[in-house]
């Protein structure tokens, strides 16, 4: 009877533990000392304290100078500094547009006094602007302005969903002009807290509006047209996919989504059964992963909005470091959104040699009258086995298959940071990047690789002036792409490419002999090519932006750089214990380097060829072994080549020989 009593009370007691953490969060924030709720998406667990005596730090980034705590290290990541830098670049091209439209002209510190007319097209998609110097306009006749800093009532209304520290949403009302409001939005009680701290810092109050809720919830009560945000930002640790239904409702009519995605492990094709649930689409592992990672995250926004006959547009879509970053606008419009089928589509792709093939989900055609008729699209356009090597094909996405950036905005943002280079502190970055992106050919999507190319076949790689030579010379189009510094976007069909690297092949001979039947290099090797490549430089093979030598591609900016670990109640500090797990999970699916004395004694177990052969003049030297040979020995050793040193050549080579050469 006792027990029963006792497990009585202990029931009561915990209902009404649960029912005081409930009433506390319909409440809202309580007035005492915050809570330190985990700073995740959208959750708060309620009962935490707060750690006494917590250190802070102030950084400085771009005009805003942010506090945070020095115990948790989440709040600020310096690498995300390109991005922070880009994303004011294009809400502030963004509103030029928006705003030229009304008659207001913007200020942007640093930039020229020039007379700006903005010219609003017909069509909604196409709402880009022209950019004229005049003279100055009669004083009757003179424009609106916004300024930095100052409220305009007829500005932009921008949401920073998961805000952490503030510190993007400080800077956009430092930096944006045109703003009308921005709204900082976090889950996390200690996180809005310091928003509270930073907007008071850096004198932005009368701009910048803290606010704790679920950002998903603070969404969708943003629904009616008259409450959306024309800005919504969203950058998530790890997958924004919980998000995007709201976010494609709750921005307005032609307006600007910016999404950032660090889940790349699962969009690269590690885990396509996650990105399928995630992003709807399976990811394949691929040479091109970071630009089919961008395509799949474009065609998810796309299925969320056509789901409310919304589309989305996009303006510029980025692979950097360990994320990707797409600004796309969203329209209303349902004959639009019968198009969207035929933007989606299914990659095959061999599995052997990697030669991959699109299949367009729905089909566009002219119908009588200037109509557009939509059908099912016919296929598939390959045969069970690749054409080329005999293997299967994989099947991933849908993704999207239209172009992923709009030059003309492209070349606007481009414009800015280059007359205006002291703005940021990674215009170098951001030039080299968006030159790379105007010279991408748009309507090609996916890209092979010079190494994978030349490893399939095991040949010495050709140069990237030799490839893109050889793809000109057969009348083919060719670019690079921003997302991989060896990629080769072309027109050119796969056969087309294997027939130049056939008679790249011939100038640089593989030893066929060592080469399996069955294997994709010795069945892509057997047939002659039908076209005879042509290697010579030409001039317009070099990229303008590699000849000018601009940042195209950036270096690890510094030691363990990436993305910071998740936030944990507390705010507790990331100890030497941590550091010390993070080195020793490095690289820990690679085989540990090996020792250099073990080395030497596990090649002396294997014979010389050359010895064998008696051309070995190397004597003592040499790494391998000169002991006579044993049919015991000779049965269980293979006979091996002499390892070149860097400084030493065989006798009698002339040629060199390239990376992939059995």
């Amino acid at each position: 009877m006792s027990h029963a009593r006792a497990v009585l009370r202990l029931t009561l007691s915990l209902r009404s533990a649960g029912r005081l953490c409930s009433a506390r969060f319909m409440e809202g924030p309580p007035h005492g000392p915050a809570s330190p709720p985990a700073m995740e998406n959208g959750t708060a667990p309620c009962g935490e304290k707060r750690p006494p005596d917590t250190q802070e730090t102030t950084v400085t980034e771009g005009s805003a100078k942010i506090a945070f705590p020095s115990a948790n290290e989440v709040f600020y990541n310096p690498v995300q500094e390109f991005n922070r830098d880009l994303t004011c670049a294009v809400i502030t091209e963004f509103a030029r547009i928006h705003l030229g439209a009304k008659g207001i002209q913007i200020k942007v510190p640093g930039e020229k006094e020039v007379q700006k007319v903005v010219v609003d097209l017909s069509e909604q998609e196409e709402d880009k602007a022209v950019l004229k110097e005049g003279a100055d306009p009669a004083p009757g006749n003179q424009p609106r302005t916004a300024t930095v800093g100052e409220i305009c009532e007829e500005g932009l209304r921008v949401l920073e969903g998961l805000a952490a520290s503030g510190l993007r949403s400080i800077r956009f009302a430092r930096e944006v002009p045109g703003l009308r409001s921005v709204v900082a939005n976090d889950a996390s009680a200690r996180a809005v807290d310091l928003i509270r701290h930073n907007v008071q810092l850096n004198e932005v109050a009368h701009l910048v509006q803290p606010s704790q809720a679920d950002a998903r919830m603070l969404m969708y009560q943003h629904q009616r047209v008259s409450d959306r945000f024309d800005v919504i930002d969203l950058d998530p640790y790890g997958s924004p996919a919980a998000f995007l239904d709201a976010a494609v409702q709750a921005v307005s009519e032609g307006g600007l989504l910016c999404v950032t995605c660090t889940d790349m492990a699962v969009l690269a094709g590690n885990s396509g059964e996650t990105c399928y649930s995630k992003y709807g689409a399976m990811a394949l592992k691929s040479r091109a992963c970071h630009e089919m990672a961008l395509r799949i995250v474009l065609h998810s926004l796309d299925l969320r909005a056509n789901c409310y006959q919304r589309f989305v547009v996009p303006l510029l879509s980025i692979s950097a470091d360990f994320y990707i970053r797409v600004f796309v606008r969203v329209f209303t419009g349902q004959a639009k959104v019968k198009a969207s089928a035929s933007k989606q589509a299914l990659v095959f792709q061999c599995v052997g040699c990697g030669a991959f093939h699109l299949q367009r989900l729905g089909k566009a055609s002219g119908a009588p009258g200037g109509r557009v008729k939509f059908s099912a699209a016919c296929g598939p356009p390959v045969a069970p086995e690749c054409e080329h090597c005999g293997q299967r094909h994989q099947l991933g996405g849908p993704l999207w298959v239209e172009p992923i950036h709009d030059l003309d905005f492209v070349g606007r943002v481009l414009e800015a940071v280059s007359t205006n280079p002291g703005r940021f502190h990674t215009s170098e970055r951001i030039r080299g990047v968006l030159s790379v992106v105007t010279e991408e050919l748009p309507d090609v999507p996916l890209y092979y690789t010079l190494d994978q190319l030349s490893s399939t076949i095991h040949c010495s790689t050709p140069s990237l002036l030799q490839l893109r030579s050889a793809l000109l010379h057969a009348g083919f189009r060719v670019s690079l792409s921003h997302a991989c510094k060896n990629a080769v976007k072309t027109d050119a069909p796969a056969s087309a490419l294997w027939d130049i690297m056939r008679c790249w092949e011939k100038q640089c001979p593989v030893k066929r002999e060592r080469l399996s039947e069955t294997s994709p290099a010795f069945r892509i090797l057997s047939v002659e090519p039908r076209l005879q490549a042509n290697f010579t430089i030409r001039d317009d093979a070099n990229p303008s932006s590699r000849q000018r030598g601009l940042k195209r591609f950036q270096a690890n900016p510094e030691a363990n750089w990436g993305p910071r670990p998740r936030a944990r109640p507390g705010g507790k500090a990331v100890g030497e214990a941590m550091e010390d797990r993070r080195r020793l999970l490095q690289n820990k699916r690679k085989e540990p380097a090996e020792d250099l004395a073990q080395r030497a004694a596990r090649l002396k177990t294997f014979p010389c060829k050359r010895f064998k052969k008696g051309t070995c003049q190397r004597g003592d030297q040499c790494c391998y072994s000169h002991r006579p040979l044993t049919p015991e020995a000779t049965a269980e050793a293979a006979p091996t080549d002499c390892p070149q040193t860097p400084n030493q050549k065989p006798p009698g080579s002339g040629a060199t020989s390239g990376p992939g050469v059995d």
